[in-house]
């Protein structure tokens, strides 16, 4: 029978509200999408672009927000509650400051930046005033993002949740009223989304706030924003810099993938911002199986519990790669369909519908490198993550992108093929490794020991982490 703690961090417990709270996320870039349509295929363009541009600077303080996460998780485990506690309030009072830094760049020279990442010239103007505004608010990204992630690894998965429908509703309105000029608000377009994404952030993050000072046994004071423990903030950056580099990796790879398809031109870039809405619904379950694989097997690992630990990942690998392909099969036979919710143009979707069927080969490699991957970093493996996302990513998924996207002239399909390669790739490594054990065997004997949960007596069953 499972206590109480056990049960709140099984898989499908942590797994369906970040499940929910990740659809509503893709509802809202969903959302942002179609609706942005209705101004142009330009202003979709810009959004798209833009996105990745945002997701580039998350990768400045991810480092900090994702070790603190991890380790909250097996600290927790470990039933060190106090060191998980200073370990929160390190990390959002790091983001934070690293956040503000964001937010003024963004904010003084969005035209400049997009400029300098190939953004088509007529559509500076655009960038400009969409990056300055959404931009500006990077703070509250960092806050967000932080604050979630603290959240969830205590074990609370349906606050997020919570949140995140809050915000969407709200985000939802707002749009309608700023592009279409309803419910009293001025018709303002693409800068009207842009306010309202920053509005509905920063509502979310009050709402966070509200729930993070309230995640642990004792709820947390603002003077303690002060607290700075210099062994703790060491263990953090430990686990914490090679996810930031392994993140990075995706991000400025992707920002540079985008650049390559902006030069095929707007049609493409649109066509490419398109299918990755659908592609992110596509993906949304797996992605919420992996994330809550990594929080169930790093506080496992924190008890010592290293034998479930290890099993765990492959649960959640075979429970995630069922749902990708079922998913994508799905995305496959309705994508021209849904292609056509965003776009009239014959050419994007055209385009975007030559994509479905490679998107059938990329999911589950996806799936693969992601599940695994996460159950490497929940141990504390993040430097061999990051290594191999260094070679991958920049090697098979850049360099090649331009080889066969751009100067053999094979467009996005040359640059689809090289994704897929990148993630399969990567996907094979984290399988070795993970089933090599190198970290869980370091654990389970330390000192030659024999760990309490790999020794049973005869004919008694080997305790299973709870599904």
């Amino acid at each position: 029978m499972l206590d109480k703690d056990t049960k709140k961090f099984t898989l499908w417990v942590l797994a369906w509200p970040i499940f929910i709270e990740l659809f509503l996320q893709f509802l809202l870039g969903a959302v942002d999408t179609l609706m942005v349509s209705r101004i142009s295929d330009d202003a979709v363009a810009v959004v798209g672009f833009s996105n990745q541009l945002f997701q580039a600077m998350t990768t400045l303080f991810v480092t900090v927000a994702s070790g603190a996460g991890i380790l909250i998780a097996q600290k927790l485990g470990s039933r060190k509650s106090g060191d998980a506690r200073i370990i929160a309030i390190m990390a959002v009072s790091s983001t934070t400051i690293i956040g503000i830094a964001c937010s003024v760049v963004l904010y003084v020279m969005p035209e400049s930046i997009a400029s300098v990442l190939q953004m088509p010239e007529h559509l500076l103007p655009l960038a400009g005033t969409y990056i300055s505004i959404v931009g500006g608010g990077m703070v509250l990204v960092a806050m967000m993002s932080t604050l979630s992630t603290v959240i969830r690894n205590t074990g609370n998965t349906r606050g997020p949740m919570y949140v995140a429908i809050g915000m969407n509703i709200i985000h939802v309105i707002m749009n309608y009223g700023f592009i279409f000029g309803a419910f009293g608000f001025p018709e303002w377009g693409l800068a009207g989304v842009a306010i309202s994404t920053v509005a509905s952030r920063l509502l979310a993050v009050l709402l966070l706030i509200y729930m993070f000072l309230r995640s642990f046994e004792y709820r947390i004071k603002w003077r303690e924003f002060k607290v700075f423990d210099r062994p703790l903030f060491g263990e953090i950056l430990r686990i914490g810099w090679p996810l930031g580099v392994n993140l990075s990796c995706w991000v400025f790879s992707q920002l540079i993938i985008y650049a390559f398809i902006a030069t095929l031109g707007a049609t493409e870039l649109a066509a490419r911002t398109y299918m990755n809405t659908l592609e992110s619904f596509c993906f949304l379950l797996g992605s919420s199986i992996a994330m809550a694989a990594q929080i169930q097997i790093a506080h496992l690992y924190g008890e010592g519990r290293i034998r479930e630990a290890y099993r765990s990942a492959y649960r959640a690998l075979g429970f995630g790669l069922i749902y990708v392909v079922v998913n994508a099969f799905i995305l496959y036979v309705f994508g021209k369909q849904l292609l056509g919710l965003f776009s009239s143009d014959p050419a994007i979707i055209a385009l975007g519908a030559s994509l479905l069927g490679m998107n059938l080969i990329l999911q589950p490699g996806k799936m693969i490198n992601m599940a695994l991957g996460n159950s490497l970093n929940a141990v504390g493996d993040t430097r061999f993550t990051m290594y191999i996302s260094l070679g991958s990513m920049w090697i098979v998924a850049t360099v090649l992108s331009y080889v066969l996207g751009i100067r053999l002239g094979w467009g996005l399909i040359g640059i689809y093929s090289c994704m897929i390669a990148d993630e399969y790739l990567r996907g094979a490594l984290s399988y070795l490794r993970w089933r090599g054990q190198k970290y869980l065997r370091k654990a389970e004997n330390p000192d030659g020991a024999v760990p309490a949960d790999a020794v049973k007596k005869p004919g008694e069953p080997v305790a299973a982490a709870g599904v």
